[in-house]
């Protein structure tokens, strides 16, 4: 690993400990890559991931061609909360993971509040 990775990790480590999801304001995590973004809702009680979703899912590139962009970020933030909507999540601590809240993160996370998620 690069250093610039050790040290957003060491970021997610320090930001995780104020963090916990529970059954009714799960944890939602964002991964970003150069290509792709994924995200999952996870509740820490119980250690266990309620769905999770990515832009290389088949389902997405069916909308969208290229997935490592502004713009398929915020189809994806809307698609992802339409999905959590009908799984009955409304409210969520959204957990960056140690990127920073700019680029395609905020992107993502600006359209999850668009599509209705609270956090």
């Amino acid at each position: 690993m690069n250093k610039k990775e050790l040290l957003r990790l060491k970021r997610h480590r320090r930001i995780r400990m104020k963090m916990w999801g529970t059954k009714e304001k799960p944890r939602l995590i964002v991964k970003r890559s150069l290509n792709n973004l994924s995200a999952q809702v996870v509740d820490d009680a119980e250690n266990k991931v309620l769905f999770s979703f990515s832009t290389a899912n088949k389902e997405f590139k069916a909308k969208a061609g290229n997935s490592g962009n502004i713009k398929a970020a915020a189809l994806f933030g809307e698609l992802f909360s339409k999905t959590a909507k009908e799984k009955g999540i409304s409210k969520i601590i959204f957990d960056r993971a140690g990127y920073l809240y700019h680029g395609r993160v905020k992107t993502f996370a600006e359209s999850l509040r668009k599509g209705g998620m609270e956090f």
